[in-house]
């Protein structure tokens, strides 16, 4: 039985339907359809279910009130839940049924790639990822125990329940992510102690850019192979792209002529960067079609074999172009990456199948390995800023992962390029703000036209505005033109109004009040205080905040247990400083904390970062199933101080509008 979050299903086959945040979505929307006449039967949902996605948007009413009289004769049923659950899943097979599994939105609640009916996994795909973590963790001293896993089995999904696979593939990822002293790595785990490393798991996953929205730490701890698959999947693709960036490899500047076309493959994502590349080899060869997708583009393998033909031509066979079998010359190509030194990603099989995960993987670790570019990079004075803008660019980071945490429909991979039509601003601001947004004059992507994002632009002005952002002097077209300055003020005061809406829409400690960050910095302190430590700071600018020591008390103080003072350095040096600060981050999202800085945001002391890392710990703390105390505070009023008495729950204090739902 499944009892999480309230939410009881007893059916085991309808307990396997769906993830936990699709179950306590479903939940609310299940409660308030009941709320609003008191009970809810069998006749009412052909027109209460016009909310949901996919059954709401592809079927009219009339076909909802047909098909489920259809099903049922006594229309006048009370409906339970579960009752509630099997109705909707039977609506949504019809809907899909009718839309060739094409609905409109589908993949906004349910993701149409891993179906809620059948949760499919393709086995090319797990048996790919299985090898790439036997290759990567074979020298991981905790890990290796258990390697090589089989591809042929399920293994992977019992490994990665207690946590640490996955803890350990993020670091492969993005290395030093993760502080490893924090993940629980016992032999045998209690229940806690899983919990603890899937919540550090997702939190640092968001943290590197995985989409994390539909999955909660019971998911991964039940093994839930479409979940664990996915999340793996999206781990390696950033680990495979990392270096496709003109900062990672300035070679790049090689594919473009001038200034506006670096400006656009800035803009660009790594799977279009790594497209470009690929075309740009392939104009040295005979080979006349664009290579658009990882697809249907690569399937008769000619492309690779002109490609490598380019890349490493000492071990060209000349049968592989000669060869009519589309199957037989991948077997060629593959033959050739093996020469070279490649990892296998892929099969013959899966390069005539078109699989577009593994053949992004396998031509990503061709340019990892081989990129065919010169060794001088072009220079350019624009490269040369781009290079320079550390600060700008450690905040553009924050901002881009934030945003990309908030489940928008649109994920971006530059900052400065993808706000500039206005469209993403709008979509957070409704997130922060939900309503705020006037949709009706609003233009949706793709805008060709100027003066349509301007009009977008001006909006996000004008919203900003109604927030008592400072705005002095700025116009939507300062936004559509790029101004990083001005986009990154404007973010940070959207990201600061985030946090402190969050916390003030916990009542129970504001009473509905303005929460300031004098409240944020008085309750810190406050807490650190009631844990029997003297220190205190003054602002979120203090310098004596570059030794972490602060931070650590103030987790403590919140979940004793959170912090193992015998790995605290003394924070003296550079490097015990930043030993310190990697710990920090990596117990906050241990305890739930979903953050974004890097440990030099506290050791440098980043106020702007030093202030959303204090506020999300507060945020955890208040929001968490508690018990109430109230304490006097220096100002003679009270402030409720929550305690937690239960297990952490799943990841759960998103700086992300009403918890990414």
């Amino acid at each position: 039985m499944s009892s999480h979050w309230g939410i009881i299903v007893s059916d085991p086959w309808l307990q396997n339907q769906f993830t936990q945040v699709e179950l306590r979505s479903l939940k609310s929307q299940f409660m308030s359809m009941r709320r609003e006449s008191g009970r809810l039967t069998i006749g009412d949902l052909s027109s209460k279910m016009s909310t949901l996605k996919v059954v709401g948007e592809n079927l009219s009413e009339e076909e909802r009130d047909s098909y489920i009289h259809d099903l049922y004769q006594n229309t006048d049923e009370d409906v339970d839940f579960e009752l509630f659950l099997k109705v909707y899943l039977k609506l949504q097979t019809f809907a899909s049924s009718r839309t060739g599994n094409n609905a409109k939105n589908s993949s906004a609640f349910l993701k149409v790639a891993t179906t809620t009916l059948l949760h499919t996994i393709s086995e090319s795909e797990k048996a790919s990822y299985v090898t790439h973590i036997n290759n990567y963790l074979a020298e991981d001293e905790f890990i290796s125990k258990y390697l090589p896993l089989d591809t042929s089995t399920n293994d992977l999904f019992e490994i990665a329940k207690d946590g640490v696979l996955l803890c350990k593939l993020i670091n492969v990822a993005v290395p030093r992510t993760i502080d490893e002293r924090a993940i629980n790595t016992k032999r045998l785990l209690n229940p806690w102690e899983r919990n603890e490393n899937h919540t550090l798991c997702l939190n640092s996953a968001k943290a590197i850019g995985c989409t994390v929205v539909n999955i909660g730490t019971q998911d991964l701890i039940e093994g839930r192979r479409h979940l664990v698959l996915g999340l793996i999947s999206q781990i390696i693709k950033i680990q495979l792209l990392a270096n496709l960036n003109l900062k990672k490899t300035p070679q790049l500047l090689e594919l473009v002529d001038d200034s506006k076309d670096m400006e656009e493959l800035m803009s660009l994502p790594p799977e279009k960067i790594l497209l470009r590349w690929m075309n740009f080899h392939l104009k040295k060869t005979i080979y006349k079609k664009i290579v658009t997708n990882f697809s249907s583009d690569v399937k008769d393998a000619e492309a690779y074999a002109h490609l490598l033909n380019v890349l490493a031509p000492e071990y060209t066979n000349p049968s592989t172009l000669a060869i009519k079998n589309p199957f037989e010359r991948a077997k060629l190509v593959l033959e050739h990456t093996d020469k070279m030194g490649c990892k296998r990603y892929l099969t013959a099989r899966d390069i005539v199948e078109g699989s577009p995960n593994l053949n992004l993987a396998f031509v990503a670790h061709i340019f990892q390995l081989r990129n065919g570019l010169s060794t001088q990079a072009k220079q350019s004075s624009l490269l040369e800023s781009l290079l320079d803008d550390t600060q700008d660019s450690r905040e553009e980071r924050v901002f881009r992962l934030w945003i990309n945490s908030l489940g928008n429909s649109t994920y971006i991979n530059n900052v400065f390029e993808d706000v500039r039509n206005g469209w993403v601003l709008l979509e957070t601001l409704d997130k922060v703000s939900p309503g705020i947004v006037n949709w009706k004059i609003a233009n949706k992507p793709p805008i060709k036209m100027p003066f349509k994002k301007v009009e977008n632009c001006n909006q996000v002005v004008k919203i900003g505005k109604q927030l008592k952002f400072s705005l002095v002097n700025i116009a939507g077209n300062d936004i559509v033109q790029g101004y990083k300055k001005l986009i990154l003020a404007y973010l940070w005061q959207l990201m600061r109004c985030n946090i402190l809406q969050l916390l003030k829409n916990l009542r129970f400690h504001s009473h509905g009040k303005e929460i300031t960050d004098a409240h944020i910095l008085q309750w810190a302190n406050t807490k650190v205080r009631s844990s029997g430590s003297q220190s205190h700071i003054y602002s979120f600018k203090d310098k004596s905040l570059s030794d972490g020591i602060f931070f650590l008390e103030l987790l403590s103080s919140v979940q004793p247990r959170a912090v193992n003072w015998g790995l605290v350095t003394k924070g003296v040096t550079d490097q015990e400083k930043m030993m310190n600060a990697t710990y920090i981050i990596s117990i906050a999202r241990k305890l739930g904390c979903s953050i974004f800085l890097l440990p030099e945001d506290i050791t440098e002391v980043n106020q702007k970062m030093i202030l959303t890392l204090t506020a999300s710990i507060m945020y955890w703390f208040l929001k968490h199933p508690v018990e109430e105390k109230t304490v006097g505070n220096s100002d003679s009023e009270s402030q409720v101080e929550t305690i937690s008495n239960s297990t952490l729950d799943d990841s759960a204090s998103d700086f992300s509008a009403e918890d990414n739902m």
